[in-house]
C-alpha cells in the first residue's frame, strides 16, 4: 500500500511536469513557428486565446466531472487530450488547425491541474501541494532546453512537440492502469457531499472575490508574458543569439522552480504577508531591468530575479484565498 502511495505521487509529480513543458516549448519555438506558416510576431496570441478558452472550460467544469467520473479515469483522459493536442501541434498543416488545437491543450492541461489538486488536497499536506506546483516549474524549465536542442540540431519545431506528446502518451498509460488508486475514500467522498456549498452569484457580490480575480489575472499575465515572449524580445530585438536567448528563458523557469522549492521549505517561517510584499517588491525590479535595456547582463539577471519572485506567488495567493473571502 505505501509503494502505491509512492507511485501515486511520483505520477503526480510527472504530470505537473507534463503542464509545464508545453509552456516551456512555445515561447522559445514561437520564431520558427511563426516562420513555417509564414505569420507576423503577435499572431501568437490566437493560439494563447484557445488555450486559455480550453482551460477556462475545463476549470468551471471540473468539479462536476470530478463527482461523477473520478480523478483516475480524469486523469487518463486527460493526458490522452494533452497528447492528441501536442501531436496534433506537430503534423498540423495549416496555422488554423494548430490554433483550433489549443482548445484541446487547454481541455487537456486544466483537467490535469484539477484533478491532481483534488488528489493533493484529500491525501497530502500543502507542503507536498508546494512540491506538485514547484513540478510545473521543472517541466517548463525542461521545455526551452528541449526546444533549443533541437532547433541547435537543424531538426524541425514540431520534433520537440512530438516527443513530448509521445511522453503524455505514456503518461495517460500509467493513469489507466492505475485509475482505482486514485479513487477518494467514500467517507470523505460523503463528507464532501454533506459540506455547505457557497452559491456562484454569492461569491462574485463579495468585493474581495473580485479583487482576487484581477490579482490573478495580473499575475497569471506577467507569467505568461515573461515565458512566452522574453525569447522573442532577447532574439528578434536585443540581438541576443538563439543558443543564448533560449539558455536564459529556462533560468528563468529555473528560478521560478527553485523559488517554489524554497518556499515550500521556508512558508512557516515567515509571515506570509510580507513575503508576499516582498516577493512584488522584488518582481518589479526584474521587470525594470528588463524593460530598462541597460546591458544584456541586467537583462538576464532581470529575467532571473522576475521568476525567483513570482514563485512562490499563485501558490500562497491559492492558500490564502478563504481568508480574504
Amino acid at each position: 500500500m505505501q509503494s502505491s502511495r509512492f507511485f501515486r505521487v511520483g505520477l503526480a509529480f510527472l504530470a505537473f511536469i507534463s503542464l509545464g513543458l508545453p509552456d516551456g516549448l512555445l515561447g522559445v519555438g514561437w520564431p520558427s513557428i511563426r516562420a513555417s506558416f509564414g505569420l507576423p510576431l503577435e499572431a501568437l496570441g490566437a493560439l494563447l486565446l484557445t488555450v486559455m478558452t480550453g482551460y477556462l472550460l475545463s476549470s468551471f467544469s471540473s468539479g462536476w466531472v470530478l463527482r461523477h467520473m473520478g480523478v483516475g479515469t480524469l486523469l487518463t483522459l486527460s493526458c490522452l487530450v494533452a497528447a492528441a493536442s501536442l501531436l496534433g501541434y506537430a503534423v498540423a498543416p495549416l496555422w488554423a488547425v494548430m490554433v483550433a488545437l489549443g482548445v484541446l491543450a487547454g481541455l487537456g492541461g486544466g483537467a490535469i491541474d484539477a484533478g491532481l489538486n483534488s488528489y493533493a488536497a484529500t491525501y497530502h499536506s500543502a507542503r507536498t501541494m508546494n512540491w506538485l506546483h514547484a513540478c510545473y516549474g521543472i517541466g517548463a524549465t525542461l521545455g526551452p532546453l528541449l526546444m533549443t536542442a533541437v532547433l541547435t540540431r537543424g531538426l524541425p519545431w514540431q520534433t520537440a512537440y512530438a516527443t513530448v506528446g509521445g511522453g503524455l502518451l505514456l503518461l495517460a498509460g500509467c493513469f489507466a492502469l492505475t485509475r482505482t488508486w486514485w479513487q477518494v475514500p467514500t467517507s470523505a467522498a460523503a463528507a464532501e457531499a454533506a459540506t455547505p456549498q457557497a452559491p456562484f452569484a454569492a461569491t462574485l457580490r463579495l468585493p474581495a472575490a473580485w479583487l482576487g480575480i484581477v490579482l490573478f489575472f495580473c499575475y497569471t499575465g506577467v507569467e505568461a508574458a515573461a515565458g512566452q515572449w522574453s525569447y522573442s524580445l532577447l532574439t528578434q530585438s536585443r540581438g541576443v543569439a538563439e543558443d543564448v536567448a533560449g539558455v536564459w528563458v529556462s533560468v528563468y523557469w529555473g528560478t521560478f522552480t527553485a523559488g517554489r522549492i524554497i518556499f515550500g521549505l521556508i512558508a512557516t517561517r515567515f509571515p506570509l504577508r510580507l513575503m508576499l510584499r516582498l516577493c512584488l517588491l522584488l518582481a518589479l525590479l526584474g521587470a525594470a531591468l528588463i524593460s530598462l535595456n541597460l546591458a544584456d547582463g541586467l537583462t538576464f539577471a532581470g529575467l532571473a530575479l522576475l521568476g525567483l519572485a513570482l514563485a512562490p506567488l499563485f501558490p500562497s495567493l491559492i492558500a490564502t484565498t478563504p481568508e480574504r473571502v
